[in-house]
């Protein structure tokens, strides 16, 4: 005769609080193959932050070198890529700093708020990307509307950042997304999102 699956609601309740008293303290151990994991992450990291540390190097050389040869809009361009990106660059130093200083461990809760975090943190990225984007259309607009060829300039060189910024951060989460997906075996039904994760109980 074939088993039947349970179906009782608190046999369920009581086979979830099972799990959680038998689970909880084996995942509060170290796991040794999630240090490979988490070094992944970091150099995902580490890389990310020396690409918009290069972007940000380069559009400030570019843009001191623009902003003395040239006049009106264009002049104002170069000078908000020189604005913004010394911004970038201190981002991009602090980012890689903490990156390297990170030491990879193999605590799993440490692990899974490290990945929430950094996938969290693109996300918002993104959002304030898009809303940038919109600041250098509206810059751009008002400076057509007032013939006032410096706010055009700010206007484009807003857009430009913004959808490099854009790009930038849907490429990191996408390869940390997908590095989310490559846990270890031992951790197989649990499922990383940015908003939190997610443990799959078989009752069948």
């Amino acid at each position: 005769m074939a088993m039947q699956t349970p179906t009782n609601p608190a046999l369920k309740s009581a086979l979830i609080l099972l799990f959680f008293l038998v689970s909880i303290p084996l995942m509060a151990q170290e796991i040794p193959a999630l240090q490979d994991f988490n070094q992944t992450r970091l150099d995902y990291n580490r890389s990310g932050m020396l690409i918009l540390g290069s972007w940000a190097i380069g559009n400030m050389v570019w843009g001191g070198i623009g902003a003395s040869q040239t006049s009106g809009e264009i002049k104002a361009f170069h000078q908000m890529n020189v604005y913004w990106n010394a911004v970038n660059l201190a981002i991009a130093g602090f980012g890689y700093y903490q990156a390297t200083k990170e030491v990879p461990g193999t605590d799993f809760w440490a692990m899974m708020e490290a990945q929430q975090s950094i996938e969290k943190i693109l996300l918002v990225n993104a959002a304030l990307d898009v809303a940038y984007m919109a600041g250098g259309l509206y810059l751009k607009e008002r400076g057509l509307r007032t013939d006032n060829s410096r706010l055009v300039g700010f206007g484009k060189s807003v857009n430009l950042q913004g959808a490099f910024l854009m790009a930038f951060d849907a490429i990191m989460y996408g390869f940390h997304h997908a590095h989310a997906g490559e846990l270890p075996e031992l951790v197989q039904n649990i499922s990383l999102g940015p908003i939190g994760f997610s443990i799959k109980i078989p009752f069948d």
